[in-house]
């Protein structure tokens, strides 16, 4: 008992910090992404962390017994999308807003949880559902029935991020930490690479989230770049262990801290202050989390 608790201070610990260093990297991605494609800044991001990652091999060799390669390579490449799409959008929406769409992945990741990893759809899931879906409208505010590009690929990031998680704990029986976290960002410097050399050929106005030509970064850019990579490995390597160490319900309700940290960090950086319709949808997202999350919390 006295260890299990102990897990659950440390998943706590991991998740916050995780949320901090993730809350971080969005804002130097923010600011590089006002000169820098998406794109590219995934691939720097990743490169970075494979760098940070693949060091720590040569030392401590992996301990793990393998055997689900498909679901080791789906996962990266779902995490590289979300990815991608988050650091998108976040060029031109406030950093709370893009992040508050990231955050959606609870909501997305019990439905996905019930349909793959054969979990418990509680009533409160279905209402979180309905209530995840209205604070999407209300930050969203269509027109119509239609959503822009960037509502869409903020929502995709969400969903992409519940697919990466909910991988993540089926892998963790199979694969280190290390390697769970490599297989999201090997493909994630692989594939910027492919789409930034096919870009001359396939660039357009409605595909340059996927396509865009490779642009040098300035000094100062590389200082940002070094930021990026930096509190992205920490976040994602701190977030693995936290979903390894604690139930999903109590990792899940810590991480919207994410959403607190990113609301000040943009402010900072010159971001509106949310009107009160955005901020409503933010806090009707985070209410949405929760009545997925804390049934679980209750789970012996």
């Amino acid at each position: 008992m006295r260890q299990k608790i102990q897990n659950i201070d440390k998943g706590i610990l991991f998740m916050l910090l995780a949320s901090l260093c993730f809350a971080f990297m969005g804002g130097f991605a923010k600011v590089l992404s006002q000169s820098i494609p998406a794109v590219e800044i995934t691939f720097f991001r990743n490169l970075v962390g494979v760098l940070m990652i693949g060091a720590t091999l040569w030392r401590f060799p992996l301990k793990q017994k393998g055997g689900r390669p498909f679901l080791l390579f789906f996962r990266g490449l779902i995490g590289f999308l979300a990815l991608l799409a988050y650091f998108y959008i976040m060029a031109h929406i406030p950093l709370g807003e893009a992040v508050t769409y990231n955050k959606t992945s609870p909501i997305f990741g019990a439905i996905f949880a019930y349909i793959f990893l054969r979990e418990k759809l509680p009533r409160s899931a279905v209402l979180a559902v309905l209530v995840g879906f209205v604070g999407i409208v209300l930050i969203a505010k269509p027109e119509g029935l239609s959503l822009d590009k960037y509502d869409l690929l903020g929502i995709f990031s969400g969903v992409g991020a519940a697919l990466a998680y909910t991988s993540i704990r089926e892998l963790r029986h199979y694969y280190d930490t290390r390697s769970i976290v490599l297989s999201f960002m090997v493909v994630g410097t692989i594939a910027p690479v492919l789409l930034m050399l096919a870009a001359p050929s396939l660039q357009s106005d409605e595909l340059d989230f996927l396509f865009a030509p490779f642009v040098m970064p300035s000094k100062i850019e590389w200082i940002l770049i070094a930021g990026v990579g930096l509190f992205a490995t920490l976040s994602q390597y701190l977030m693995t262990r936290a979903y390894e160490l604690t139930k999903a319900g109590i990792v899940g309700t810590i991480s919207y801290s994410n959403i607190v940290f990113s609301l000040f960090i943009g402010t900072m950086l010159g971001d509106p202050l949310p009107d009160f319709w955005t901020f409503l949808g933010i806090i009707l997202v985070i209410l949405s989390g929760l009545l997925v999350a804390l049934p679980k919390n209750r789970q012996p």
